[in-house]
């Protein structure tokens, strides 16, 4: 039986091969290999809101290497980062799987905090699918990074400076600054007093 373990990470391949051996052919994604288009937002806003997804550029060779693998292989295992971004990965390369691997294919999805033999044959015992809440919450990461990148950077570049950028954190943080030295600015000092008093019957 050939199966499939890929990672999101080049540099897990080696040390994963040693605990599962030769059973498993362990590959890499290399990070992300699709994002939102470069050159527009990539945003419809619909309803419902739908996004556009490109292959990342040099990721072409990766996705058809994994994909030649995936169409001879019994087991895959979707195994990048347990984090939002390695689920989304994970969900991305899942698609492009699906299009080559063979009907009796199982496609599973593990995840492991430490790249140990105990970590690693755990997660295997615990097979899973891909989270699309982890996979919606990054979606939501990246549009709203789009709306305000996109729309509110190039009002910068108009009023201030060519080149300054606007996103989601640093934008809703700079606000804060600013009001909160907006109203030290407007705070007027007033003349008190405190007295105090002792008095016996």
């Amino acid at each position: 039986m050939k199966k499939l373990l890929i990672v999101e990470s080049p540099a897990k391949i080696k040390t994963i091969s040693k605990f599962l051996g030769r059973d498993f052919k362990i590959m890499s994604t290399v990070g992300h290999i699709k994002d939102l288009p470069s050159k527009s937002i990539g945003v419809n806003i619909g309803p419902p809101i739908t996004l556009e997804y490109v292959v990342l550029d040099n990721k072409q060779k990766v996705i058809a290497d994994i994909c030649k693998q995936a169409s001879v292989s019994d087991e895959i295992y979707l195994a990048p980062d347990p984090d939002r971004e390695g689920e989304i990965i994970a969900w991305h390369i899942e698609q492009e799987i699906l299009k080559v691997a063979p009907k009796k294919a199982k496609v599973h999805r593990i995840t492991f905090n430490e790249i140990t033999k105990v970590a690693i044959l755990e997660s295997l015992n615990h097979l899973s699918q891909v989270d699309m809440e982890k996979v919606n919450a990054q979606q939501a990461r990246r549009v709203l990074d789009r709306w305000v990148g996109y729309e509110v950077s190039p009002i910068l570049w108009q009023k201030i400076m060519k080149g300054l950028s606007a996103g989601r954190v640093q934008s809703v943080a700079l606000k804060l600054i600013c009001d909160r030295e907006a109203s030290i600015r407007e705070f007027k000092p007033e003349e008190y007093w405190s007295i105090h008093g002792e008095f016996e019957q």
